[in-house]
């Protein structure tokens, strides 16, 4: 047996190193101060500890602060360290899971003695602070006997350890303690990792809020108490990231729906069920309007199709298999079980198969704005952003193989129309083939062969989110970014060979044989509520001059100058330009205030100067006082930038 073991870098060279060599020491032999920067390893496309054992073969490459994935060590060993403190206050606390999320981390409490609040943080990061200046170390350790641990668990309270442990006691379960200098251990959780090697690493870090949950998210099983935390490597980042997180509370679009009336919704209708308001209504007839014109220029067909259908029908397309848990169920009517449509798919499948198809015909491009209705549980609803009924801006193509590559460079082309026309970034990520799926290889290939080829075509830089497809074909996923950066899930294109198959979908070859069609599912938007959501939180509430219900707001001075402000609203409105005049008895300055309130874009000041050289005094809602100019002069600048 080898003394030695052949370990190979990112860059495809290698090093030899010693029997039972770590990751640390193979920092330490490519360079000590990469040991001392050393935060990880990504082994063999795994995170892993620095102090993981190296075996023969092994791709790795030592993670840094430089790297994007060191953060997920930082966060994951900062929410041990929240666990331990809260348990070391409140003894009579049992954890349940904490794992790392977007910019942070949470942990699940059964608390039976408190109840928490934000006035409680305070103390719990102190507590924290003590145990990172401890200096513990992370340590890895194998749950040897799983059975026996269990027991343990339960004797102790830690009912939510037990039944963790009763799940992956097949799948070589560890643990990872908290032990001081001398070796003792402090503080441990059922875990896989991977950890910082020290407390003394961890920098800064931020308790933020706590909420309530449910263990498994289920209403019926126990509730819990969530500390979400963030943290950072060092101060500057952690500020940073703090101020970021109070322009996205001013920004929240629940807060801004308040002020500007946008939408409401009811506890007398039901959770997550939308009322759009007169302002936002008439924003989202116009993206409609915008939308339904592009997809006319664009070859697309609209439909229309019916919100409910027989339950057999959801079984023909599998939905009732894999998606049951999400389906709103109806009472039976005429004897027959029927379901609110949860997708518009299997509809629009039925639109293409009640008539026969040549190739010559292909492709099919049907598209409709299609409200849905999913079951999402009270807790992860969040305004327009997660709801139970949304409208989906479906599309669906029925093309021949052929075809594939140059219909997904259509889509793609559409999508960037309309991302430019909202001012909006975007990156884009082609998710492959999951582990379970559907559909020989040979289908698989060439589908995210078209993909690939689709994205190259387009000039589009993309990421492989490997393994991430559906089970019934890969797919192209849009990122959004918004103004602070963050992103939010856009558009989708989806590569389906499912449905074609459960529906036998055919098509006439110009052979005259009869060949299965290709099923791209595709939505721009998501869903309009989500957008919404997102243009709300992108444009702070100022809408662009398009999508204003109000864009000019007239603003006469005294009683007597409304009669030439009607003369104007007129001329306005000749040239389709949405004004009104604000006729209130109150002075100037509180009408301009109210109008930039309600960010109207333009505000129009009329008062003895103006009727004397009949012209106007304009404002724009974010350059301020832009002076005189003549109606005809407005006219021409505020269309130009419509």
């Amino acid at each position: 047996m080898s003394e030695f073991v052949n370990i190979f870098l990112p860059d495809n060279s290698s090093k030899q190193l010693n029997l039972n060599s770590t990751g640390l020491d193979l920092a330490n032999n490519i360079s000590p101060r990469l040991a001392k920067e050393s935060i990880g390893l990504n082994l063999n496309g795994k995170l892993a500890d620095l102090n993981t054992v190296l075996t023969e073969g092994d791709k790795v490459k030592i993670i840094t602060k430089k790297d994007a994935e060191s953060l997920e060590f930082l966060r994951h060993s900062t929410a041990h360290i929240l666990a331990a403190a809260v348990q070391k206050l409140y003894p009579d606390a049992k954890i349940a899971i904490g794992p790392t999320i977007e910019d942070g981390f949470y942990y699940d409490f059964y608390i039976p003695s408190q109840n928490l609040s934000i006035d409680n943080l305070a103390s719990i990061e102190a507590e924290m602070q003590k145990i990172i200046e401890a200096e513990l170390e992370f340590k890895k350790f194998k749950v040897e006997n799983p059975s026996f641990q269990i027991e343990e668990f339960l004797k102790v309270g830690e009912k939510f350890k037990a039944e963790l442990l009763e799940k992956y006691k097949d799948e070589n379960p560890t643990q990872y303690g908290l032990f001081d200098k001398n070796n003792n251990l402090i503080w441990s959780d059922l875990c896989r990792g991977p950890h910082l090697q020290n407390t003394k690493q961890i920098k800064a870090f931020k308790l933020l809020s706590v909420s309530s949950a449910y263990w498994h998210g289920d209403e019926k099983q126990e509730s819990l108490q969530r500390i979400y935390g963030t943290a950072w490597f060092n101060k500057q980042d952690l500020d940073n990231y703090l101020l970021r997180l109070e322009e996205a509370g001013k920004r929240d679009h629940r807060k801004l729906s308040r002020q500007h009336e946008l939408f409401s919704v009811h506890e007398e209708a039901g959770g997550g069920l939308i009322f759009w308001h007169p302002k936002l209504a008439f924003l989202r007839a116009r993206i409609e309007d915008f939308w339904k014109q592009l997809h006319e220029d664009n070859g697309y067909e609209l439909v229309y199709t019916p919100h409910i259908a027989r339950s057999e029908l959801w079984k023909t397309s599998g939905h009732t298999e894999f998606y049951a848990d999400n389906m709103f169920q109806m009472k039976p009517i005429d004897e027959q079980d029927y379901i609110l449509k949860p997708m518009n798919c299997p509809f629009h499948v039925l639109i293409f198969n009640s008539t026969r198809h040549s190739y010559r015909e292909l492709p099919i491009r049907l598209a409709e704005m299609g409200t849905v209705y999913r079951f999402e549980r009270a807790g992860a609803l969040h305004g327009l952003a997660r709801v139970r009924g949304f409208t989906q801006d479906d599309a669906h193509v029925f093309c021949s193989p052929d075809q594939l590559v140059e219909e997904v460079c259509s889509i793609i082309s559409l999508i960037n129309q309309v991302y430019k026309k909202f001012d909006l970034t975007y990156s884009a990520e082609l998710s492959t083939r999951p582990a379970e799926r559907i559909g020989e290889d040979s289908i698989w290939d060439m589908a995210e062969n078209a993909l690939k080829e689709a994205l190259t075509k387009s000039e589009l830089a993309f990421e492989i989110n490997a393994g991430d497809g559906a089970f019934y074909g890969p797919k192209i996923d849009f990122k959004l970014k918004d103004a602070l950066g963050r992103a939010w899930q856009g558009a989708t294109i989806q590569v389906d060979f499912n449905l074609p198959d459960r529906f036998d979908l055919k098509y006439t070859s110009s052979e005259g044989t009869f060949e299965k069609p290709v099923m791209l599912h595709r939505a721009i938007f998501g869903s309009l509520e989500r957008f919404t959501a997102l243009l709300i939180e992108h444009y702070t509430g100022a809408f662009p001059l398009w999508l204003c219900q109000t864009q000019v707001a007239i603003l006469p001075i005294a009683d007597r100058h409304n009669e030439f402000c009607k003369t104007i609203l007129a001329k306005l409105k000749e040239k389709r330009i949405r004004a009104k005049i604000d006729v209130r008895a109150e002075k100037i300055g509180a009408k301009i205030r109210d109008a930039q309130l309600e960010q109207t874009p333009y505000m129009l000041v009329i008062g003895d100067k103006e009727m004397e050289s009949q012209e106007i005094s304009v404002r724009e809602r974010r350059k301020g006082d832009l002076g005189s100019m003549s109606i005809s002069q407005f006219m021409a600048e505020i269309q130009d930038n419509l």
